[in-house]
């Protein structure tokens, strides 16, 4: 096999990653996604929502959406593992002047946020392709790209941005806490058990993987909500009902209160597990499938 430079390991053993998350997790997103941006009242709760589904859109209705996640995902996936393990070389590199040999809980978080920031640029028009898609009732559009067409004829390509703020800070902040909780978690196993990297259980990747899924929610879940309802706003400027970022979030408090930035929180929880254990699992077999092939 050809050898392959770091990044491109880190890079390709997160598209792997990604793809793993897509599969496990895409039912249970399409229900937060509803709970998020449906009208007060249209659903009971989680049981009701998933049943309406079922009930108007069949058991594929689950998976509406689903190629653009499989293929943005897997690229944005691939961004964030490689953005991350690219800024902690950097700072192992700076630890290694002052005989310093592991990362500090603030480096660990300010690897993540910069990983989400680099992400936030794929992830905003992917996730907002995404989700109109997820919440389309009746066929409005006839896939990702004529979705995407209709955004960049009515609004112009500035369109495909809608909702950039809230998913830049819910990166920054969500993959700070995410890959902070996981390097925190593997590298307190490696001490306490004496192994290397490469010997890490499968097992206690995918429970390392579930907490700091759950860690990642808990900490930017508002945000995703803003987010949600920004890009699931009418397409064309002059019937939004959001100007912006602090309107879209003055509109949530005064029609909900605060209950009205965790709207979907149950679907999010249940899924964060399964979906970032399959995450980290499929990462760390490839990384270590690819790492003989390291330049």
């Amino acid at each position: 096999m050809t050898k392959i430079s770091r990044t491109t390991k880190d890079v390709a053993s997160g598209t792997a990653g990604g793809i793993a998350q897509v599969l496990v997790g895409q039912p249970l997103d399409i229900l937060k996604v509803r709970l998020q941006t449906a009208a007060p009242g249209t659903y009971k709760g989680l049981g009701d929502c998933a049943s309406q589904i079922v009930k108007r859109e069949g058991l594929l209705g689950f998976y509406k959406g689903t190629l653009t996640p499989l293929l943005g995902v897997g690229v944005c996936v691939s961004i964030q593992f490689g953005v991350v393990e690219a800024v902690k070389r950097r700072f192992n590199a700076e630890n290694a002047k002052v005989a310093r040999t592991d990362l500090s809980k603030g480096q660990l978080y300010a690897s993540g946020a910069l990983a989400g920031l680099a992400n936030s640029i794929v992830a905003g028009p992917v996730e907002q392709i995404r989700i109109r898609l997820q919440t389309q009732q009746t066929r409005l559009y006839a896939g990702p790209l004529d979705c995407a067409s209709q955004i960049v004829r009515q609004s112009g390509p500035a369109g495909l941005l809608r909702g950039m703020l809230p998913t830049m800070l819910r990166e920054s902040q969500g993959m700070g806490v995410y890959f902070l909780s996981y390097e925190f978690l593997v590298q307190r196993h490696l001490a306490e058990t004496g192994k290397q990297r490469a010997d890490l259980p499968s097992v206690m990747a995918m429970l390392f993987g579930a907490s700091a899924g759950v860690a990642l929610w808990l900490s930017a879940y508002p945000l995703d909500v803003i987010k949600s309802r920004m890009q699931t706003d009418a397409i064309s400027p002059s019937e939004r009902r959001y100007k912006g970022f602090l309107d879209c979030a003055s509109d949530i408090y005064r029609s909900a209160g605060p209950r009205g930035f965790v709207k979907g929180l149950a679907p999010t929880l249940v899924r964060a597990p399964f979906a970032n254990a399959a995450t980290f699992v499929v990462y760390e077999w490839a990384s270590r499938q690819l790492e003989p092939h390291v330049k």
